[in-house]
């Protein structure tokens, strides 16, 4: 999947546009530029962007593959990060961050309640004090009713590729065939993915359970506050200092 995440994912993803409201969110709050991290990195397409803006990035993610890719895309353009193949949910590096991020939905394939709770923990374990956490989710709304119980057909160049979703019991079940163009020939393959669908008020109970609160909530990285169509929700959550210090 690696190898065509990227052509995908262009389709739909405008990077600069995350990148730029994630940094007008920092410049905003006057957040220290020294230590960032991107949890569920991915290719790294994002934390490419953001990492310069940084003294020093550190990148996670489950699949080694994807950690291939981004490996190659830092090496052409000098940069360093420590690199590093770990479940976010048991996220443990033994270091705090000024920013971290986690995108693209990459909370939604937190199946199971328990361990999102445990990431969250996670997070508050690594983040400085007067430090900020930026994560989306696909909304309730779009899983539900947007993607939903539909099928869809892309044709992409060297790609083609369908898309059959099952929801039920707030999980979308995601089942995709590719055709994937090589020189004359056409070679399929086929993958499954699960994403469950959290309600914000679920996302908001989560995160105080972790002492963390959240600063603001925009429509994809927007200005906009969400709505009830909102397809993909941002927080900007910050520690609850107030409760650190009373402990």
């Amino acid at each position: 999947m690696s190898e065509v995440y990227d052509k995908l994912i262009k389709e739909d993803v405008d990077y600069n546009l995350f990148s730029d409201k994630i940094m007008e969110v920092v410049e905003k709050l006057n957040i220290n530029k020294g230590d960032y991290l991107d949890v569920g990195c991915g290719t790294g397409s994002l934390s490419l962007i953001i990492s310069p803006k940084f003294k020093c990035t550190w990148l996670v993610d489950y699949s080694s593959s994807m950690l291939s890719e981004t490996f190659n895309k830092f090496k052409d353009e000098n940069l360093k990060p420590t690199i590093i193949c770990q479940d976010m949910c048991d996220l443990n590096l033994k270091h705090k961050f000024d920013l971290i991020t986690c995108t693209l939905d990459a909370v939604n394939y937190i199946i199971g309640e328990d361990d999102l709770q445990r990431f969250f923990n996670n997070i508050y374990q690594h983040l400085n004090e007067g430090g900020i956490f930026i994560f989306d989710i696909n909304s309730y709304y779009k899983l539900s009713s947007v993607l939903g119980n539909n099928t869809f057909v892309y044709d992409e160049e060297d790609i083609f590729y369908t898309w059959e979703n099952s929801f039920e019991e707030d999980i979308l079940d995601m089942y995709l065939t590719f055709f994937l163009k090589k020189d004359n020939f056409y070679e399929r393959f086929e993958e499954t993915h699960s994403e469950r669908a959290y309600r914000d008020s679920k996302i908001e109970d989560m995160l105080h359970n972790a002492n963390l609160i959240v600063g603001d909530k925009l429509d994809c990285y927007s200005s906009k506050k969400i709505d009830d169509y909102t397809e993909r929700i941002v927080y900007v959550v910050k520690k609850n200092m107030e409760e650190q210090n009373g402990r």
